[in-house]
């Protein structure tokens, strides 16, 4: 029982490092539809759970998280297109290091966090017996 409290709490881990693969893969598929098909972003952004809860005006993410993601997606369409493109290959290198930090972030807590609860459950067992 003690295993699912650390599950529980590496959930919003992997939420975050979630939440920035696919921002990321969208900038990606965002620059190639700037540079060749110009379609509108709502269309770019079909398939993506979390960018298309955030156009439409849905909040996945907390804190300093929400404004980096809130000041994104603000940036975008407020420009020509040769200026969104520079704008979109800078945010590539930074959301490709979030997303990098968080999968790792992830990785290193929700396996501690499950084995320390895993061995808070056997020190509650051991006390019962």
């Amino acid at each position: 029982m003690t295993t699912y409290v650390g599950v529980f709490l590496s959930a919003e881990k992997k939420k975050r490092a979630q939440v920035y693969a696919e921002l990321y893969e969208f900038n990606e598929r965002l620059l190639l539809n700037m540079k060749f098909n110009k379609y509108p972003v709502e269309q770019v952004a079909e398939g993506f759970k979390y960018v298309e809860k955030i156009l439409q005006g849905g909040q996945v993410l907390q804190g300093g998280d929400n404004k980096t993601i809130t000041d994104y997606f603000a940036s975008l369409g407020t420009s020509d297109a040769l200026s969104q493109i520079d704008y979109l290959n800078d945010r590539k290198a930074a959301l490709s290091r979030l997303k990098d930090e968080c999968f790792s972030d992830y990785k290193r807590y929700s396996s501690l966090y499950i084995k320390i609860f895993f061995m808070v459950g056997v020190l509650i067992a051991v006390l019962l017996v």
